[in-house]
């Protein structure tokens, strides 16, 4: 993918990795970008700062866990006539609870925005993307969406859900040109935890110290984009601690002894 003179759609671009990607991508040539996520002010900061490069950019917020929400983006954009050359997808929520303290209506607000209202959003933009030759899709798994891990059940499920449905749509659509690239963080230092949601589906409020310590934004969306422009069906990013991706392939019994003693935080 050349990203020059490109129409790139970044959703999560508010904060974290989105809004570090948006940042990174806002220096290609003639690019124009359209920022989404839920909070249109974070989003108007962030566009301000890729205006710092020239950009041109579209603010248009929505929020991924509301179907009718999602569909009224994807109106706009329709309606507008907006050829959209990729769709970058990092918005999401994660979880900080264990599995028998969970009610179901949270986990299926976790799964509504981070499986649902990715899939959505995707299925309203592949049809005029395939009509149009072709293009870029990304979107944003995370270690734990390659194994399962204490505390992060339904987001772990969630995103190993995403795997599952981007892969079939990889194969679906190579003869149509489509690129499918599943971005795989580690532990990067953004606010995820702080604003992952607890067992009574409230803000979790606190940093983890884990995440603390992870890899900058900015770093990891350099890494995002390097591959991206290679078009590289998977992006695994972080430190150290992508190692157990590994390990859960290659040393599954070593993957069961540490992941039922690991820290979740």
């Amino acid at each position: 993918m050349d990203f020059t003179a490109k129409t790139l759609w970044i959703t999560g671009a508010s904060s974290g990795i989105g809004k570090a990607v948006a940042i990174e991508l806002s220096s290609a040539k003639n690019v124009k970008l359209i920022l989404s996520g839920r909070n249109e002010q974070a989003l108007k900061v962030t566009e301000e700062v890729c205006k710092q490069n020239d950009c041109e950019t579209l603010v248009l917020p929505f929020d991924l866990g509301e179907e009718a929400s999602v569909e009224k983006a994807a109106s706009y954009i329709r309606k507008n006539k907006i050829k959209i050359d990729a769709l970058y997808q990092f918005g999401g929520i994660s979880q900080r609870s264990f599995v028998a303290e969970t009610p179901l209506e949270v986990d299926r607000k976790i799964f509504e925005v981070n499986y649902f209202g990715t899939i959505a959003l995707t299925k309203h933009i592949l049809p005029a993307m395939i009509e149009n030759g072709g293009g870029q899709i990304a979107v944003t798994s995370s270690i734990v969406g390659k194994f399962g891990f204490p505390y992060r059940s339904s987001y772990s499920a969630s995103k190993q859900a995403l795997h599952g449905f981007f892969e079939s749509l990889r194969a679906e659509n190579t003869k149509n040109n489509i690129a499918v690239s599943i971005i795989i963080p580690g532990r990067i230092k953004t606010n995820i935890s702080v604003n992952a949601i607890d067992k009574e589906g409230k803000t979790h409020a606190k940093m983890d110290a884990g995440q603390d310590s992870g890899m900058s934004a900015e770093k990891c969306a350099r890494i995002i984009c390097k591959k991206l422009k290679k078009e590289k069906k998977e992006i695994l990013v972080g430190g150290t601690e992508v190692i157990m991706v590994h390990i859960r392939r290659f040393l599954p019994r070593l993957y069961y002894y540490m992941s039922s003693r690991v820290n979740p935080l």
